[in-house]
């Protein structure tokens, strides 16, 4: 545990030596695309009054100046499955973006979906020893936060505090210079399979990078994907991948619970690629040019080639009509949100003052989704593209790029963790504590 967070600190010190250098690179190892953006920083980065502790500061101070894609090898599920096929690919994915912003890179963030990510809400309580808060009652406050026995196996990847209360004044973003005579905090810890964060760090290794950061690709999605007012009111980001679906709750701005679904939009191209006896490839292309999850009377009178080199003229002339395959789609795509409904009511979503539910990643393009998702999630849905940020090329611009974009704003302004305080690290306490969300409803 105790060797975790130094990990974590050194991450956070590479980060900041990598500024320094004024030039840093974005990873987005995703199951079927790896994204890479490289990011200059001019050095200017203000950070408004208004910004308490670990809240998400506006973007400023950097650009992008590179930018590649590959298809993505050797990852399941957002998981590494095979390391050399996933090594070859994080390089060429690095190396096109070097290439394009003419400058080597040696630090990289990287972001990565699925590793059965787990929420839970903490809350620490400590009496003040002098009059006003300072940086070390915040330490000592976050420390007194009971762990719970999360497991063996399992690591922490995100631990922020999220609100801070003193004596009776709940609702504060940053306590520090603030008088009062006992401090309590609302932490939400995030842990994965530790193997998944383990086998990436090695990968990023091998290619002979330095890694600078990792964190959650359902998290950064929700940064840039979510506007202000979303993540002010309270939201969910839901991130449709390849390979898993992300989920995250956002509240007062900060992350209060994240979950994933592993199925994706490469488990829709399996069912076409299956229903209709084609290979993945034409399979994929189908589905993006024709696909769809709401039939309508015309559909059936569209008629696709499915086209194939087999060799066997009838089996390559077959067609299809639009109707057909929608109904292959249609059945996919609602055991994906059925799915990501259940995880939102488990974490208690519907406790929350705003339902508004935001849809991004690649496989959120499908056409019809949004009004199925309004369906079978809730009312409020709306597709959610990337936030704008200097010097994005165009071809970045789309859902897909969500993660990949929020992990840009995210190494530009992290949010302050459990480990950007000198934390004492003498009690690790080890109790089982009820899902995140809980203690929102009941202190705000």
């Amino acid at each position: 545990m105790i060797e975790l967070y130094e990990t974590q600190r050194a991450m956070r010190n590479m980060r900041k030596v990598a500024m320094q250098r004024g030039v840093i690179a974005i990873l987005d190892v995703g199951s079927s695309k790896i994204a890479c953006l490289v990011l200059r920083f001019d050095g200017n980065e203000r950070i408004s009054d208004t910004d308490g502790v670990g809240s998400l500061a506006g973007q400023s101070g950097f650009r992008v100046i590179g930018a590649a894609t590959t298809r993505s090898r050797g990852v399941r599920f957002g998981e590494i499955s095979s390391m050399g096929e996933t090594e070859r690919a994080i390089r060429t994915a690095i190396q096109a973006a070097q290439k394009m912003a003419n400058i080597r890179v040696d630090h990289v963030i990287a972001c990565f979906s699925g590793a059965g990510p787990r929420s839970y809400g903490l809350a620490g309580k400590v009496e003040l020893e002098g009059q006003t808060v300072s940086e070390q009652d915040v330490g000592r406050v976050l420390s007194a936060c009971e762990v719970p026995d999360f497991g063996e196996g399992r690591e922490v990847l995100h631990a922020q505090p999220v609100n801070f209360a003193l004596d009776h004044r709940s609702g504060l973003l940053d306590p520090r210079g603030q008088m009062g005579q006992v401090l309590t905090t609302d932490m939400h810890m995030l842990t994965v399979d530790a193997l998944a964060v383990q086998n990436l760090a090695y990968c990023v290794k091998r290619c002979d990078l330095e890694l600078a950061g990792v964190a959650s690709s359902a998290y950064v999605s929700g940064i840039s994907a979510l506007v202000e007012d979303e993540q002010e009111l309270g939201a969910a980001c839901i991130d449709f991948g390849g390979g898993s679906t992300g989920i995250s709750i956002f509240m007062k701005k900060h992350m209060i619970a994240a979950d994933a679904v592993r199925l994706g939009g490469d488990h829709v191209t399996g069912d076409i690629s299956m229903g209709l006896q084609i290979p993945m490839a034409n399979a994929e292309r189908i589905k993006t040019f024709y696909g769809g999850v709401v039939a309508t009377g015309m559909d059936d009178r569209e008629v696709i080639d499915i086209g194939g080199d087999t060799g066997d003229w009838e089996h390559d002339r077959r067609t299809v009509s639009r109707a057909e395959l929608i109904g292959i789609m249609r059945p996919r795509v609602e055991e994906i949100l059925e799915e990501v409904r259940a995880r939102l009511d488990a974490a208690g979503f519907d406790h929350l003052p705003s339902q508004q539910i935001v849809l991004t990643g690649g496989a959120s393009q499908i056409p019809g989704l949004d009004g199925l998702a309004s369906k079978i999630l809730g009312q409020q849905v709306r597709l959610g593209r990337p936030m704008r940020v200097h010097g994005l090329p165009q071809a970045a611009t789309g859902p897909g790029f969500a993660s990949a974009v929020g992990l840009c704003l995210f190494a530009a302004h992290p949010q302050d963790e459990w480990w950007d305080f000198a934390i004492p690290v003498e009690r690790y306490p080890a109790r089982s504590l009820k899902r995140a969300v809980k203690w929102f409803r009941d202190n705000w």
